[in-house]
């Protein structure tokens, strides 16, 4: 398979960059981590910049390769990253792009692109772990609307979102992966009361969410009543396939920071260290070709990235793990140090071999849809 960039992706990207390096000057510093309703406006502010210069559609109307080449170049630029609306941009707007009515594409697609709305995520609950299809949170049928009461965790940027991407139950007698469906919740519906919860780097991004008889109506429902599990397959493959992109550029670049940095401190000359980050540097250029397989092959399944996003996401969270153990290593006594660069990344490195799919998971997925191996009892 040819990798390289066709004359129109090649054209693609040496546009960008050249807008990209006029446009980034004019961008103002982002807010303080800790200010969400600063960081919403930060975020949909640059998200409109990009609608105005006609980049905005890359995420939904472009072809894989070219909304990878956009995610590339951003960060290799330095661009803000998607930050608050990244559920709307790389998991919702494309599941809706890909599942959703032509009146719902019309009513969300828009305003998620325009940066006028922010999405968060409604999968995870407190009793179910990583077992997704365990969840409790119930909807009943009332008339034109759903009647929706449980409670989600772990809603990332929930106490600034407008809408939630929210699985919930609508038929508690089917097997656990049937009577599941994929609904578009509003955040200000009376019956929604978000606490958020603090991490271990001491931000506030994650919330939880209860729902009170909170009333939805059925036109906000994506997918079949009950085939909401295969709705959000399609959801997963975004978030897993694509969604990374970025981070695996920003990856790369920690790198070679930190390679310098080793030169810098004496760190180089343990060879062990310098090992490892040849390792980690031919790590992150294999994950790079795996992303660009397996954005190549999504024409074929419909757009929709393919269970090669679980191969990814597996090996990914491990290398992010590594990554920032070794920046560890190469700092020293200051890894102890919140201020110091990548202290606060190695703690948040943490959460990635649970969030998006644990990688037991994600092993299961593997060997079950790839390798064609007996489910497990």
């Amino acid at each position: 398979m040819d990798l390289s960039d066709t004359p129109q992706e090649a054209e693609f990207r040496g546009r960008l960059r050249e807008w990209l390096a006029k446009a980034l000057p004019s961008v103002g510093p982002a807010p303080d981590p800790a200010d969400w309703p600063g960081r919403r406006a930060y975020d949909l502010g640059w998200q409109r910049t990009l609608y105005d210069a006609g980049y905005a559609e890359v995420h939904w109307d472009a072809s894989p390769a070219l909304r990878m080449i956009f995610l590339e170049e951003s960060e290799k630029a330095g661009a803000p990253y998607v930050g608050a609306n990244f559920v709307g941009l790389l998991h919702a707007g494309p599941t809706i792009a890909a599942e959703g009515t032509d009146a719902q594409r019309a009513r969300w697609l828009g305003p998620i692109l325009r940066g006028e709305e922010v999405w968060c995520q409604g999968f995870s609950e407190p009793d179910a772990g990583s077992d997704l299809a365990a969840l409790r949170t119930r909807a009943r049928r009332d008339g034109d609307d759903y009647v929706v009461t449980g409670s989600k965790i772990w809603t990332s940027h929930a106490e600034v979102a407008d809408w939630c991407e929210l699985l919930v139950r609508t038929d508690p007698d089917a097997p656990r992966h049937r009577g599941i469906t994929w609904l578009a919740l509003p955040m200000r519906a009376e019956g929604v009361t978000v606490r958020p919860l603090r991490t271990l780097a001491g931000s506030t991004e994650f919330a939880e969410v209860f729902l009170d008889e909170v009333r939805v109506p059925a036109a906000n429902r994506v997918g079949a009543e009950h085939d909401g599990w295969r709705v959000t397959m399609v959801t997963l493959s975004f978030e897993r396939g694509t969604a990374f992109v970025g981070e695996v550029v920003a990856c790369r670049r920690v790198l070679r920071q930190l390679a310098a940095t080793a030169r810098e401190n004496g760190r180089w000359e343990d060879s062990a260290l310098r090992r490892r980050l040849g390792r980690l540097d031919a790590e992150f250029r294999a994950l790079w070709r795996l992303t660009q397989w397996n954005v190549s092959a999504a024409p074929a399944a419909g757009g929709v990235p393919g269970v090669g996003g679980s191969v990814f996401k597996l090996r990914y969270s491990g290398a992010r793990q590594e990554l920032y153990d070794t920046a560890a290593d190469v700092l020293g006594p200051d890894a102890l140090d919140l201020d110091r660069p990548w202290v606060l990344d190695r703690l948040s490195s943490l959460s990635y071999t649970i969030a998006a799919g644990t990688s037991q998971i994600q092993r299961n997925i593997v060997a079950e849809r790839m390798l064609g191996l007996p489910k497990g009892r």
